[in-house]
């Protein structure tokens, strides 16, 4: 069954000079339905026109039965951490590149809008990951990550030695630049940079994925998404590592602290226009080859 969509919020990728004229004719089309748009205040001081409010982001997530992210992926993932986590749906308009999350055109996005006002659309859940960092899980704050956390080296030219924990049982100790926990959205990021295999966004599974390991036969491997991974830090490698989530958010780690890493409790909700084709997106942003041309 379809939502109704009667207040819409928008976020705007900052700094971007294609936002204001995709945000303004968003702003217009939604006005002239009658429908309250709200949009973060960085994206409000672009606008031409008025017909829409400035609200704040966490009154965006309470307010809205809808968020529009008119950007990249790098800005649906900052939106969905602070924004989306167990509340409306996203709807992305890419302005990025490769645009594996956000799938509609600002070309069609107008038509694809009233489509998705009518009920005209497909909707998937995606589910977050948080990383705390501490001497137990219970003694952290989470962080959340959309894509993957990233324990990575810092400062410096050498590597970092460290053990890896799943559901509490030793896996391996390993020198290299670092770790990523990806969720299956994340493994079109860094994760495939590293050479880790493409997950089917709707798989209950974790990806842990090493960065220039130093030993070849230190591969990745996929584990339950029910699984806690657990990261210590050897020595006082702890003094040039950092961790990061969707390479976007960072932390230092303290002495006797660990990294803990599991699903979050709540999931981000995509819509996409009808016909969402998941090995397409892949075919078209990867560059994958259909059959040979006679």
């Amino acid at each position: 069954m379809s939502e109704q969509f009667s207040s819409i919020g928008i976020v705007g990728k900052p700094g971007d000079s294609r936002v204001k004229s995709t945000v303004t004719a968003l702003a217009k089309h939604l006005a002239a339905r009658s429908i309250e748009v709200r949009v973060d205040p960085r994206t409000h001081a672009l606008l031409e026109s008025g017909g829409c409010q400035s609200c704040e982001t966490d009154e965006l997530r309470e307010r809205c039965d809808l968020l529009i992210v008119v950007g990249g992926d790098g800005t649906l993932l900052g939106a969905a951490r602070t924004l989306a986590a167990g509340g409306p749906p996203l709807l992305g308009i890419n302005l990025g590149r490769l645009g594996f999350l956000v799938d509609v055109s600002p070309d069609n996005m107008l038509e694809t809008l009233d489509r998705t006002l009518a009920g005209e659309y497909e909707q998937e859940s995606r589910f977050l990951l948080q990383a705390r960092i501490g001497e137990t899980p219970e003694q952290a704050e989470p962080s959340a990550a959309f894509n993957d956390v990233v324990l990575h080296k810092w400062n410096t030219g050498r590597m970092v030695e460290f053990e890896t924990y799943i559901d509490g049982r030793f896996v391996n100790a390993q020198r290299s630049d670092g770790l990523i926990v990806s969720t299956p959205s994340g493994s079109t990021a860094y994760a495939l940079s590293n050479g880790g295999p493409l997950l089917h966004p709707s798989l209950n599974a974790l990806l842990v994925v090493p960065i220039c390991p130093h030993t070849m036969s230190n591969r990745p491997i996929v584990v339950s998404g029910d699984s806690q991974v657990e990261v210590r830090i050897c020595g006082d490698d702890y003094l040039h590592s950092r961790v990061s989530c969707d390479g976007q958010t960072n932390f230092p780690i303290a002495a006797g602290q660990h990294l803990f890493i599991q699903r979050h409790h709540q999931s981000i909700r995509l819509l996409h226009p009808l016909g969402h084709d998941h090995y397409k997106i892949l075919r078209a942003k990867l560059g994958w080859g259909g059959h040979p041309s006679l």
